[in-house]
């Protein structure tokens, strides 16, 4: 039989390591956010420092250089086939299932901040189902619509400068993304660049097929179309630029004299950092507001997106 009292002492006993937990805890939880804050202090600093020191670029009247452009979440943000997929639902092309898994790939994709192959691999099919069997004019003539509708206003003001700098020093600009080669060249006629290079759907007559002409232009895809459009435009790759948020783009981004890490995931800001690629990082506070964008719009922007997904999720189950 216990001890008398043996009860109380425990509870005791329980609530002190409780409290020494609680303490530690929070110590500890201030010495994390302090060392954060300096990190975030330091890397602020550097990014500043290594733009003050950048030589004038790009080089007015290189006309053997360009710069290619990726579009989600580099010029855009979020997926650009996740916004013409929202605008051929409200055209009633397909019905609340096919938008919940397009917004569950926005939210991924906005939430991870990367491209994720699966996700990519479900919306390339969803979109290739819903087009087919409808005229290639029919879906150009709406996309100009839809990126009135749901793509302007989410043109990335910092990107945006920084392809109007090519276009003022001469060169060409170019869109390289895994969206549809006619999205791709709505968007870069709508912001005045050059071209673009996207994945290509197959169409007989003008008509879509519902299949691909090859696959995606995503990762090593990219870095090839990159390659044969500047031997045939006669670029030297030494004098490009290339601007990418992905690890995936690593390959394009490898090819040319300068790379660019914009608004990077995890793995390519380590990788940009690791070969003194510059970065730009327009997501930030600093930058937000050295480019004109609320920094809380765009946490408005998400929870917004998220909570418009788990809806629809619920609605399903």
């Amino acid at each position: 039989m216990a001890p008398p009292g043996w009860l109380t002492t425990r509870r005791r006993s329980a609530t002190a390591r409780s409290v020494l937990a609680g303490e530690a805890a929070a110590e500890a939880a201030r010495k994390t956010s302090q060392q954060l804050e300096q990190e975030r202090e330091e890397a602020s600093a550097a990014e500043a420092a290594a733009e003050a020191a950048e030589p004038e670029f790009p080089v007015v009247g290189d006309t053997r250089a360009a710069a290619f452009f990726d579009l989600d979440n580099t010029v855009m943000q979020g997926a650009a086939i996740f916004h013409f997929g929202r605008g051929l639902y409200k055209r009633k092309f397909f019905q609340r299932r096919e938008l919940a898994r397009f917004a569950w790939a926005q939210v991924w994709f906005r939430l991870a901040g990367v491209e994720d192959p699966e996700h990519m691999q479900e919306a390339r099919d969803s979109a290739l189902s819903i087009v087919k069997g409808h005229r290639v004019s029919e879906l150009m003539s709406i996309g100009e619509e839809i990126y009135d509708e749901y793509m302007a206003d989410r043109i990335w003001p910092g990107t945006r400068a920084l392809a109007q700098a090519h276009l003022d020093a001469g060169q060409k600009v170019w869109l390289v993304t895994a969206a549809p080669v006619e999205t791709a060249a709505i968007i870069a006629r709508r912001l005045g660049l050059t071209g673009a290079l996207g994945t290509v759907a197959e169409s007989v007559d003008g008509v879509y097929t519902g299949k691909l002409v090859g696959e995606l232009l995503h990762g090593p895809a990219k870095a090839e179309a990159v390659r044969a459009l500047a031997a045939a435009e006669g670029l030297d790759l030494a004098r490009c630029a290339a601007y990418s948020d992905s690890h995936n783009d690593i390959p394009m981004l490898s090819l040319v004299g300068h790379p660019y890490a914009i608004n990077p995931d995890t793995k390519l800001r380590r990788h940009a950092r690791d070969r003194d690629w510059r970065l730009r990082d327009y997501r930030t506070g600093r930058k937000a507001a050295k480019v004109g964008i609320p920094a809380a719009a765009g946490v408005g922007a998400l929870a917004g997106g998220t909570a418009a997904a788990l809806a629809l999720h619920r609605r399903r189950r």
